[in-house]
Formats: C-alpha cells, structure tokens, sequence
C-alpha cells in the first residue's frame, strides 16, 4: 500500500514538474514575429474606397474592401500633410518638427538628410532579425538606405533624379539594390509584380520574418490610369462638395487663394488651376469637368486595387497569409473640392485624412471599424511592438494595441497631434518663419492639428490668424468653425492647452513662441 501511494506521489510530482517546465518554456520561446506588409499609395482620398461608404455609389473596390472586412478599419489617421513628411515620419518614427538633419536641397524634390542624426526604424528591423524590402516610390532623401536600411530595394528615388521626378506611371528611372536602370511599363502593375514575386521568395531569406513597404505613385498627379482602365468610369456623376466654390468667411485667410474650381456656363464646377504635368488623358488641363476629374481618379485607382489582389494571392499561395500583417494606407488625402481644394495639406479630413486598414488573422478583429484616430508615429510604434523590434531613440507614438484589441472601445482619451511646417524639419522648425517659407508647401501655412475625441482643434502658425473648432460628428464635412462661438469658449481654451502639452511631449521647439491666434 505504500509502495503504491509512493509511485501515486511521484507520478503525480512527474506531472507537475512536466507542467512547470512546459510552462517555463512557453515563457521563455521566441515571441511570435509576423511579416509586415505595408502598402502605401499617394494622394488618396478615403473616398476613393467602396469600404469608405462615403464615396460615389458606382466607386467599387474589392480586394480593398476584402481587406477591410478581414480587419480593422479606421475612420481617420493622419499620417502627414503632404508626400514627403509623412514618409520621413513613418521611417523614423516622429513627427515633421522631430524629424533631425532632414532638409531640401537642389532642384525640386531633391532632399538630404545625415543618417547618423536620422537614423531609420527599417535599420532595426534588419538589425534584429527581420529581412527588409522597399519597392516604389521614393521621397525622402537622395540617399535611399539600400544595404543600411533595406536588404532589397527597387525605388524610384524622385530626389536623386529630379529630371525623372514627373515619370509617376511610365518611362521611370528605378535604382535596383542601387543600381540604375532606366524601366519600361505602367509603374502600379510593375510594383505589384515585383512585390508578389519577393512575397513567394525571390530575393529574401525564407528563414527569416520580412518587411516590406511597397509605395505606389498612384494616384499622385499626373493622375493616369492604365489604359485598360481609361474610360471605364465615364458617364457617372459625384456628388458635388456644398463648399466647393469656396469657404465660409469664418475660415483662415489663405483659404482665398487656394480655390482651384469655377461655375461652367452650364452650371457644373470645373478646374480653373493648371497643373504641372498632364496624364494620358490630360489630367489636370484647365476647365476640366468634376465628374470627369473624380471619374479619372478613380480609374487610376483600379489598377492598385488589383495590384492588392495580386499580393494577397501570392501570401496565400505561399502560405504566408496568416501569419503576415497587412496595412493599407495612403501618405495623406487629397481634397476632390472639399473646401475649394484640389490639392493636399490643409488640416481638413478632406486633404489629409488616410485611408487606413490593419488586418492580421487572429490578432485583430474582423469587419471591425475604430473611430479614434491615429498618426504616423502611432503606426511606427504598432509595427515594432508587433514585431518585438526595440528602437534606440525616442519615437512620438502612443501604444494603439488596446485600438486594435477592441476597436469600439469609448474609454479611449490619448489626443491625436499632426504638425505641418511646410518643407522645414528638425531643428529648422525651432523658430516660425515670417516669409515665403511659412507657406512653401501649397500655400497653407504651418500648423498643429489635435483630434480629441470628436473634436478637432487646429492652431494656425500666422499672427491673428483664427483657430479652427470642429465637431466631426456633427459637422463631419468641417463646414462651420466653432472656435468663434462663445459656447465653446471652455473647450476651446482646453484643445489649445492639450495642443501645446503635446508639442512638449514631443519635443516642438516652436512651442515657446506660438504666435497669438485672434481669439488671445
């Protein structure tokens, strides 16, 4: 009876210590670490997307929409104001104002900046165990970091190669793993097959984690469709914007000069800015129709949507799907007559909202849509806690996990901040200008944006300049400014101290010397 009560109490005491060092070892196993696949596309309006459900009934988006129904769609994020910032924040993980040693320089969009003093997060991404990849645009920088920050690269690098900065769709000059090569084809389709053939393993190690950021130019000017998609949208009508001739009298001053449309004879809006560069069919030519413009955007559009489709399947037939997170997003929004605009960078969800869509099997919810915002560094922050990848330098992130976690959680209270300070980073945003550099990106002069729950505050860098009070539930297309009426004197006075706590927060030198609004 002993003997048999001792085995009982070994066996039992056998169990436990299996079970305690089972245990010891889930502790102590290698975190699981996805890939990431970021696409990115330029210039696009979250009304471009069928998920958006505030787009054009016949605007049809499936492998997008797809993605959102197997994810986390936001309803706003904020990732820059216009191309380049947003990429130089989502490589370093901080905002324009934060961004060291950036700078332009040469012909335009020739740009530099010192790697030592703006160090990049794919670096450490390579540096700890993860296989790098950029394939597209590149903006930020004549330097494109290939063999520092990206083990594998094919980019059109637009600041070494000013003379080739207008080839958006064809005849591009890419840098293959810094190489030139000068490259034939529609450049949306030519991304899209290079990233599924690097998704299905040419050029990476298989036993490694990878990221990869893939950056269309599409639908950046000059806005053209592949050829097998012109035309097919014409004939549909878009709503027209309520404002499109132009603001209320309640907004800031520079809004006079940026109005880009006109009343046609017939009584339909048309363009009466010239652009740059025309497209394959003459995107941006003065007097060019609304529907005719909204038409072709979204035509251009239907090639990334497929080029979406393409490198789904190849994660599917890799194997890879479920064990990847994808993002969609866009570098910002772009205004399709919203506020008189047809361009980016002014702080109105219009200009400069992202589309942004987060999908991971099991990790995030499906068909889920969160209605607080997130910026730039925000996303940065996600990616390396996702990916355990610890960075060496102080980001301006919040953690976003608990958004992704429950995406319709109300108790959520972090501010969203955005700065524009036109092309002026680092320590060139200390002190505001009071010349032509104040407004050198578009017209639309330095500004903070705060988006506190519904509410978005914005603080224009100009003397005397009026604030900015939207209630976006309200209010969703910004049309009236709250910031003059006395019942929102109190929330006025709090966004403007939650504005300034966070440029202390994140380091903004300008802080100390925000000019006086008209309301102080």
């Amino acid at each position: 009876m002993k003997r048999r009560l001792s085995l009982a109490l070994w066996l039992t005491s056998f169990v436990l210590c299996l079970v305690s060092n089972a245990s010891r070892a889930a502790d102590t196993a290698p975190p699981v670490r996805p890939n990431i696949l970021f696409i990115y596309a330029d210039d696009q309006p979250y009304k471009t997307l069928g998920c958006y459900g505030e787009n054009p009934s016949w605007v049809k988006t499936p492998n997008i929409d797809r993605l959102a129904s197997q994810g986390v769609r936001f309803e706003r994020s904020y990732l820059g104001a216009w191309c380049m910032p947003s990429r130089a924040s989502l490589l370093t993980g901080r905002l324009q104002h934060g961004v060291m040693s950036m700078s332009m320089a040469g012909k335009y969009p020739g740009s530099t900046y010192d790697p030592v003093q703006c160090p990049f997060v794919p670096a450490q991404f390579r540096a700890q165990g993860y296989q790098t990849a950029q394939i597209g645009k590149w903006h930020t920088g004549t330097d494109a970091g290939f063999g520092r920050d990206w083990d594998f690269q094919i980019v059109w690098n637009r600041p070494a190669h000013p003379e080739n900065a207008g080839s958006y769709y064809t005849d591009q000059l890419l840098t293959f793993n810094g190489v030139d090569k000068p490259t034939a084809g529609y450049s949306t389709d030519n991304y899209s097959q290079w990233a599924s053939e690097y998704i299905q393993g040419q050029h990476r190690d298989p036993n490694k984690p990878w990221y990869l950021w893939l950056c269309y130019g599409a639908i950046h000017g000059p806005t053209t469709p592949a050829d097998r998609h012109l035309g097919t949208l014409q004939g549909n009508a878009a709503p027209v914007p309520v404002d499109i001739f132009g603001p209320s009298p309640d907004k800031p001053a520079y809004l006079q000069n940026t109005k880009a449309w006109m009343l046609t004879a017939e009584g339909r809006p048309a363009l009466i800015k010239k652009g740059r560069q025309a497209g394959n069919s003459g995107s941006v030519e003065p007097d060019k129709d609304y529907d005719a413009w909204v038409q072709q955007v979204n035509e251009c559009m239907l090639a990334v949507d497929e080029g979406v489709g393409k490198v789904l399947a190849a994660l599917e037939a890799s194997g890879q799907l479920e064990n990847t997170l994808i993002v969609y997003t866009a570098d910002q929004g772009y205004g399709l007559g919203e506020h008189g605009f047809n361009q980016k960078v002014a702080p109105y969800d219009a200009t400069v909202s992202s589309p942004l869509i987060i999908r991971w099997a099991g990790k995030v919810p499906e068909g889920k849509v969160c209605r607080h915002p997130v910026n730039a560094p925000d996303l940065i922050d996600y990616f390396c806690r996702t990916a355990h990848v610890t960075i060496p330098w102080k980001m301006h992130g919040r953690d976003i996990r608990p958004l992704l976690e429950n995406p319709e959680r109300t108790d959520w209270d972090s501010p969203t901040l955005m700065t524009h300070t036109a092309r002026s980073y680092g320590a060139e945003t200390d002190t505001i200008p009071t010349d032509e550099k104040l407004t050198a990106a578009s017209g639309v002069p330095w500004y903070a944006m705060l988006r506190s729950g519904k509410y978005k505050y914005v603080r224009n860098l100009v003397p005397g300049e009026t604030e900015e009070l939207y209630d976006l539930e309200g209010d969703p297309d910004e049309l009236t400014n709250l910031a003059s009426q006395p019942e929102h004197a109190s929330r006025l006075v709090e966004l403007r101290r939650m504005t300034i706590d966070e440029l202390r927060r994140t380091d903004a030198k300008f802080v100390d010397a925000l000019p006086r609004t008209k309301a102080e």
